[in-house]
């Protein structure tokens, strides 16, 4: 991925209510969810729902497709692993990585 597309995701999710409306899209998984109950479950009118899921779309973190006379937005998975893998690539040194709490321990300093 590309550092531009990487920084354009990273700033989408710099904003609380696009953050939180990211999170409820993974957390329902790949069948999604129309609008109106994103709104519904996160209490985001639909005025400010509507500029925030463009933003992702923007962004490439989200994907919608029309059922009926509803609009269903899912999670880009795929956009969203490239980001985690952007900002994983070559952890640890290049070293096979410890589990996370271990790898991620700031060092201590012996006194």
């Amino acid at each position: 991925m590309e550092t531009k597309a990487v920084i354009t995701a990273l700033a989408a999710l710099a904003q609380e209510s696009r953050l939180a409306i990211f999170r409820y899209l993974v957390q329902i998984g790949p069948e999604g969810s129309a609008a109106s109950k994103i709104g519904e479950h996160l209490d985001i009118a639909p005025s400010s729902l509507s500029f925030h899921l463009k933003e992702l779309a923007h962004a490439s973190l989200v994907a919608s497709r029309q059922e009926g006379r509803f609009v269903i937005y899912t999670a880009n998975y795929p956009a969203m692993n490239q980001v985690l893998g952007f900002l994983t690539e070559n952890c640890c040194g290049g070293n096979a990585c410890a589990p996370v709490d271990a790898c991620c321990e700031p060092a201590t300093s012996s006194n």
